[in-house]
């Protein structure tokens, strides 16, 4: 079990550079052959980012999407495990989306953090981008 960074989602649904891969990686997700989980944290950072950009079609799409995903799961974090996301971007030079990210991946014991933020190199668990897993899987 793999956690998904925001910017995964993100890279398909503004359309970036990236987003093809994106969305050969999700697909793995929705068929069930790969399983991944993704925050409350990064549900509702899109929410808000897609609020602001007065995307909101979009925004009703994301979320009935997520329901059709046989492989990916959302994990709601908890008081004492934002607490704990507070002591990890201390040690670890983290932002708080990191390291809410991290800490989460952390507790649920996943392989690794599939993004493309570089800030989660070096850490404990590996930072995989999309490629690495569709090679594996696909």
């Amino acid at each position: 079990m793999y956690l998904v960074d925001t910017n995964i989602f993100l890279e398909v649904m503004l359309g970036r550079r990236r987003k093809e891969e994106c969305k050969k990686f999700l697909a793995l997700l929705r068929n069930g052959r790969l399983t991944g989980v993704v925050t409350d944290f990064t549900i509702h950072s899109i929410i808000v980012l897609f609020d602001r950009l007065e995307k909101r079609n979009e925004l009703r799409v994301f979320l009935s999407s997520l329901s059709a995903y046989k492989g990916l799961y959302i994990y709601t974090t908890t008081i004492s495990e934002e607490l704990k996301a507070i002591d990890l971007a201390e040690e670890k030079g983290l932002d708080m989306d990191d390291a809410i990210q991290y800490s989460s991946a952390l507790s649920l014991g996943a392989r690794g953090i599939v993004s493309f933020d570089r800030d989660f190199d070096g850490l404990d668990l590996p930072r995989l981008e999309p490629h690495d897993l569709i090679s594996e899987r696909g």
